[in-house]
């Protein structure tokens, strides 16, 4: 642990030579996590070039003050980095016929509107399309899901965020937590003040000088408790 420990610390220093030795060596994490996703429509060399960006991820961010190994840290975030790009191909696989086919119906189904009053259903807009209600329904399914995702839910200093914006910080948010270790359960068994400082730590990204404004301590007292609760959830995982 000491000698990865050192070229984490080298490589986040800008070493190039110390974070490709990491990689190397720890791309057995990668393989192991790209066995779980295998069958998904995508190709295990694929999947591995994304888990590895996993890794590099994992490497720039780990906190050496973690009281956890980094194989414990990393392979979340190689699972995560796969999942992201599993979901997203999938997304950009909707065919241009069905995006077609939804624009057609979508503007059939406000001409229709105009004209007699009411909303057509799928039966109706099918017949006049030409096709089967099952493929009109799976084209609108389809679009409307890539369309909610992209659809922008806030606005602020003068960019706005989607939805799949949004949930993607949260993903990122949980993946970060050290595995295993954070979970719900354990969270409700500190006191007030320690599971306080755990959640604005690792489910809200602050720093250590952040949550000290926030709980009345000094960075250095938010250090010692971090670094005792994180060790006091390991021990209680075993």
């Amino acid at each position: 642990m000491e000698r990865t420990a050192e070229l984490i610390r080298r490589s986040q220093d800008g070493d190039k030579e110390a974070r490709d030795t990491l990689i190397q060596e720890n791309m057995g994490l990668v393989h192991h996590v790209v066995r779980r996703f295998l069958g998904r429509g995508a190709e295990a060399e694929d999947l591995t070039q994304i888990g590895a960006i996993g890794l590099m991820k994992a490497i720039e961010r780990f906190d050496l003050s973690y009281e956890v190994r980094f194989s414990t840290y990393a392979v979340p975030m190689i699972a995560g980095e796969i999942r992201r790009f599993l979901r997203d191909d999938s997304m950009l696989k909707v065919s241009r016929s069905l995006k077609e086919l939804a624009v057609k119906a979508a503007k059939l189904r406000e001409k229709l509107f105009m004209e007699q009053g009411e909303e057509p259903g799928i039966p109706e807009l099918a017949r006049q399309l030409g096709v089967e209600p099952e493929e009109l329904v799976l084209a609108c399914d389809s679009c409307s899901e890539v369309e909610s995702l992209h659809k922008i839910i806030y606005q602020g200093d003068g960019e706005g965020v989607s939805l799949m914006e949004r949930v993607e910080e949260k993903r990122d948010e949980q993946e970060a937590l050290l595995t295993g270790m954070l979970v719900r359960e354990l969270l409700d068994t500190l006191e007030p003040k320690e599971r306080r400082l755990i959640l604005l730590r690792f489910f809200y990204d602050k720093t250590q000088a952040q949550v000290a404004g926030e709980l009345g301590m000094t960075q250095v007292q938010v250090s010692r408790l971090e670094k005792k609760i994180l060790l006091t959830l390991k021990k209680r995982v075993g």
